[in-house]
């Protein structure tokens, strides 16, 4: 039970990266076992300059290829932190934490979980079990924290429609000026309270219906600012979409990854 209510409250272990003098940093979240859109972003960053490259979790759930991206970004060595997906295939639950708004959904979802659990292996199971819920590391002066969800709990869902007052308030007692996440598969960039919302949208899974896999960089200026961008890259969504469906997988998950909503 203690780990389940790590899972829910945000507590646990941070994983902290010291100042290097980084001045670019890619963050990458939501792969979703997608390993083409995996490898399309990973290409796209090594052309970017960037100093550092993170990962927001969600490494499986959804898609045909967990083993395969467990295993590259293990052996990539990027830093990691556990997505609500990932936390629950690790521990070999049957609830990813995930919100469905009709039962259709709910019983895709659960196809979903089903199949991840039997087609991840031991190995990807036990890289998952030991991320960590956020990671915290400074560019210039600005701290910048990286959480799946929110601060507050990994699978909650920070939507860019939600009240101002939300983000106010997690703003407060987030405890840094940058806070980078992913979860809803829709990327947006916002100011409050002085800190910086920056969600990355998803690599494996969009939902903006953009199909390209996106991620976010972060930029430190020569005023010691931090600025955000959001970038998409191609890749070849359809043959995904057959090995979605031939894997066994919910049909709508395959057409999804083309329409990406």
């Amino acid at each position: 039970m203690a780990e389940s209510g790590a899972q829910l409250n945000g507590e646990g272990p941070s994983l902290h990266i010291g100042g290097d003098g980084s001045e670019r940093v890619a963050v990458i979240t939501d792969l979703h076992a997608n390993l083409p859109a995996l490898e399309a972003a990973l290409e796209a960053i090594r052309w970017m300059d960037v100093d550092r490259l993170l990962c927001g979790g969600d490494l499986v759930g959804y898609g045909p290829h967990p083993k395969e991206v467990c295993r590259l970004v293990e052996e990539q060595d990027i830093p990691t932190i556990y997505g609500n997906y990932d936390w629950a295939i690790a521990r070999d639950e049957l609830d990813c934490g995930c919100a469905y708004v009709t039962e259709h959904d709910r019983a895709l979802g659960q196809r979903s979980v089903e199949w991840t659990l039997a087609h991840t292996d031991r190995r990807s199971k036990d890289f998952m079990r030991g991320l960590p819920f956020d990671l915290r590391l400074e560019l210039g002066h600005k701290r910048v924290r990286l959480v799946h969800g929110s601060p507050r709990k990994v699978n909650e869902y920070l939507f860019e429609d939600k009240p101002a007052r939300t983000f106010e308030r997690i703003a407060a007692g987030a405890d840094c000026d940058v806070l980078v996440f992913g979860h809803t598969h829709r990327p947006w960039v916002h100011e409050y309270r002085g800190v910086l919302f920056v969600n990355c949208g998803a690599v494996g899974k969009p939902k903006d219906g953009d199909p390209r896999a996106a991620f976010a960089v972060l930029e430190l200026d020569e005023a010691g600012e931090v600025h955000a961008s959001i970038e998409r890259v191609p890749y070849d969504a359809e043959a995904v979409a057959r090995e979605v469906a031939a894997a066994g997988l919910p049909d709508e998950y395959a057409e999804k990854l083309v329409a990406a909503t």
